[in-house]
């Protein structure tokens, strides 16, 4: 999967021959998995037309603030383009763009959502050998690097005038790659290796009953993927669930029981630098496995149950180098109970969770939660889908390993 899936990518298209690679490069941003809107210079339409991105990107096309031709015509917001993308792309960026982006030349829509873009921005030059060689161009680039853009660099090869050299646009698939690349280099987990538990464990009764819960493994699943998609190499191990996750950096292990995934958390425990605890893990298991089913009888069972072992203990007694996130949810004394929680377990951050809060717990697509680090400093969060709580979880780890 690349790591542009579901980014959304604003494609910036300025006047150049080199415009018509961009029809190529949309369908190689579409093939990555991403979003992608074009915006276009009026004089870009002449090498490239909208109708021709629009149905690539299967978005409308950008070239004015609004059709003059129209008297309904609606605005198109530079603002908000520039707040949509999670990437802005100028390719191909001339001298003409270049030049007006670096003195911040505001004369069409396209520097408009240049100038009010948030996210990172990569330009690839195109012209010709000289245009690309002559001090002003130059200049323009160093500065526009200087600003925090990032610079595709040109390739050599037969340029538009019969002339061969440096200044021809980098190929879309080379672009690509260059920006997968550049964003993979920048994760803030990339080198790092997490342990994620996720979903419920069953303790088996006999062959056909167990003792379980109602956990979904919903919250581990989303954490997983967004350790992943931060750059991280992540082993999940994930009790009885239904969830599915699709990542190359996401190295899925199955279990059934808490014996199964306190050993599988001992096997890889050692080499990861983040261990995070999130599956619902039964606190009891019956004391004896019935080799046959059960009959059903007039007289009342009882079971005798023993305890499973401690997999978040004995991860704390072990530790060493990780930085270790456990999981309580609770019913009653929330903040107490989880802040003895981190003491008893030698934990590093704890995320609270109340089932007393509607939206919040078992097999629903929201939470809240509260999370707590061992010097018991707490930080709230609101009700969120389990995909944005997974943001925050990791966004609270990756401050913990920069402090």
């Amino acid at each position: 999967m690349s790591i542009l899936n579901g980014k959304k990518v604003l494609l910036g298209v300025s006047a150049g021959i080199a415009a018509y690679k961009t029809a190529h490069l949309v369908r190689q941003f579409i093939k990555a998995g991403a979003q992608i809107q074009v915006v276009q210079t009026p004089a870009s339409k002449e090498f490239v037309t909208p109708l021709t991105l629009s149905t690539l990107s299967k978005n409308p096309v950008h070239s004015t603030f609004y059709n003059e031709e129209d008297e309904n015509a609606v605005w198109n917001n530079h603002v908000d383009l520039g707040l949509w993308a999670d990437i802005m792309v100028i390719a191909p960026a001339t001298a003409n763009t270049l030049a007006k982006m670096t003195n911040g030349v505001c004369d069409n829509l396209l520097l408009a959502t240049y100038l009010s873009a948030k996210c990172p921005v990569y330009f690839a030059p195109a012209m010709d050998l000289d245009m690309y060689q002559h001090p002003s161009t130059k200049d323009s680039i160093r500065k526009l690097t200087s600003f925090g853009n990032i610079c595709i660099p040109a390739t050599s090869g037969e340029l538009a005038s019969g002339l061969v050299g440096e200044g021809r646009l980098a190929e879309p698939e080379d672009i690509v790659a260059f920006i997968e690349k550049d964003i993979q280099a920048k994760l803030p987990l990339k080198g790092k290796k997490v342990l994620i538990t996720a979903g419920p464990t069953y303790e088996a009764i006999d062959p056909v009953r167990f003792i379980g819960n109602h956990s979904s493994g919903k919250m581990g699943f989303e954490i997983a993927k967004s350790a992943a998609n931060l750059g991280a190499e992540v082993i999940l191990v994930s009790g009885p669930s239904h969830q599915q996750i699709s990542h190359s950096f996401v190295n899925r292990i199955n279990v059934v029981c808490a014996e199964d995934m306190y050993n599988a958390c001992h096997q890889y425990y050692k080499e990861v630098d983040i261990a995070i605890c999130a599956a619902a893990v039964a606190d009891y298991k019956p004391a004896v496995v019935v080799d046959q089913k059960i009959k059903k009888k007039d007289a009342s069972l009882t079971i005798e149950l023993a305890p499973t072992k401690d997999i978040l203990a004995s991860l704390g007694q072990t530790k060493k180098h990780q930085l270790l996130v456990g999981f309580a949810l609770e019913t009653n004394n929330e903040e107490a109970n989880a802040k003895s929680k981190i003491e008893r377990k030698n934990l590093d951050l704890i995320v609270l969770n109340s089932l007393r809060d509607k939206g919040a717990g078992f097999a629903t697509d929201t939470n809240k939660i509260t999370m707590i680090d061992k010097a018991f400093n707490m930080t709230y969060f609101d009700m969120k889908s389990k995909a944005e709580v997974a943001k925050d979880i990791l966004t609270v780890i990756t401050q913990k390993l920069d402090a």
